[in-house]
């Protein structure tokens, strides 16, 4: 599918209710799963990646009730196990459903098989199969890839853990989960940990599912067992990587975008520091018990800023950065390299396809002042790779985004979203 971006003439004025965050949604979902008791989880997103989770959980015996009008479901725990012993689980492009159901799986008796689009097949998953398998789960392929069976243990053994987290730390967030139902204390050890927030978040979401988390020295992450999840009710935050685009376009139209009400400061996702970024680059943010909101500056400031933690908004930036007065330079973002698309040479070659001066590093790309042209975008099927782009195309008339339908991955009703923007709708 093909999107035309309408650009806009005059400064952006609109208030848009932001759906659910992907990253809590998913990972309520495991945890109400996981859980004894029922949950009512609220203002869940309905998207690719969180339908594949539902499916999921189906699949292995979860009973699972979806209000798709009020965006709620209500989950029927398994008490740390799945109901059906042997289940397909199709993973789909969703990297949350492979790396924390996979962990899930390893620690309940069963045989299951698991697969994904060729996209997830090639992003990283080996390190947590080789911890898994030694902590007693098999593995029935001599793989690290999927496809491949995993025949899971009666909880997983226990004792120190130790796991590689330089390539995602959804390895390491599937394990935290599955650990309060091991045999034995664990003690999950890691280093070189990237999009570190993400882990806090786990930690805080399990502690407020009543199981108890101990970090120490920001990589050691102490787990008492056994333990068991409480099924409780649960709101789900507004996503904040997707409210990155609507926030970027106030920037970019010296206009003003706002949102339904967030904590900034106690918010559980890592992009709400991409809104520290906007105020650096000039935009003002107001947070009130009715909303957030962002207010474009006349002329925005390019900006240097280490992206590790909140990587999903770099793109967000990368996008406004052309616009800005001074070169842009973000570092720290390697691991996008093994995501949905190859991210950072993906942003590169789109941007040098506007006609913008951009330079590429292994962990970094500087982009500077420049006027960019229209020219059709190919999104290589990456939803952040699309929706970033739309920003651009809010300034520069004719710009089009190939593969646009990928946004349903985690914002299904983006684009309809994106026109609500138009001064004047």
């Amino acid at each position: 599918m093909k999107q035309i971006i309408s650009a806009v003439s005059s400064p952006i004025h609109a208030r848009i209710t932001i759906p659910g965050s992907k990253s809590i949604t998913n990972r309520a979902l495991l945890l109400a799963a996981l859980s004894e008791g029922v949950a009512e989880l609220f203002d869940i997103l309905l998207s690719d990646d969180t339908w594949a989770f539902i499916n999921a959980l189906t699949e292995l015996g979860i009973v699972i009730q979806v209000d798709e009008s009020a965006n709620s479901c209500i989950v029927a725990g398994g008490m740390g196990e799945f109901p059906k012993k042997e289940s397909f689980i199709w993973c789909d492009n969703a990297g949350t459903v492979a790396r924390f159901l996979l962990a899930a799986c390893a620690a309940t008796p069963g045989i299951y098989h698991f697969d994904a689009s060729p996209q997830l097949r090639q992003r990283p998953i080996a390190p947590l199969l080789r911890t898994l398998c030694g902590q007693g789960a098999k593995l029935i392929e001599d793989t690290h890839k999927m496809p491949f069976t995993i025949i899971g243990s009666e909880g997983l053994r226990g004792g120190e853990i130790e796991i590689e987290s330089s390539e995602s730390s959804q390895f390491v967030s599937a394990l935290l989960m599955v650990a309060p139902f091991a045999k034995l204390p664990v003690l999950v050890k890691t280093h070189d940990l990237v999009s570190n927030p993400y882990v806090d978040m786990t930690c805080a979401m399990m502690a407020d599912f009543g199981v108890l988390v101990r970090r120490m020295h920001s990589v050691r992450f102490s787990i008492p067992a056994p333990q068991r999840y409480v099924a409780r009710d649960y709101v789900i935050e507004p996503d904040l990587s997707t409210a990155s685009y609507f926030f970027a376009a106030a920037a970019v139209s010296a206009g003003e975008v706002t949102i339904q009400a967030v904590d900034r400061l106690n918010s559980k996702q890592a992009d709400v520091e991409f809104l520290c970024v906007l105020e650096k680059m000039g935009c003002e943010v107001i947070s009130t018990e009715t909303g957030l909101t962002v207010k474009g500056p006349q002329k925005l400031v390019g900006v240097k800023v280490d992206m590790r933690h909140f990587s999903d908004t770099f793109m967000t930036l990368a996008a406004l950065a052309p616009f800005a007065e001074t070169p842009t330079t973000i570092t720290n973002i390697a691991h996008a390299r093994l995501q949905e698309s190859n991210r950072i040479s993906v942003m590169r070659e789109g941007l040098e396809r506007l006609q913008v001066k951009v330079e590429e590093g292994q962990d970094w790309l500087k982009i500077y002042p420049s006027t960019p042209i229209a020219a059709s975008i190919d999104s290589h099927m990456d939803h952040r790779i699309a929706m970033a782009f739309s920003v651009i195309g809010l300034r520069i008339p004719g710009i089009e985004i190939d593969g646009a339908e990928c946004v349903a991955k985690t914002c299904p009703n983006f684009f309809k979203m994106w026109d609500d923007l138009q001064p004047g709708r």
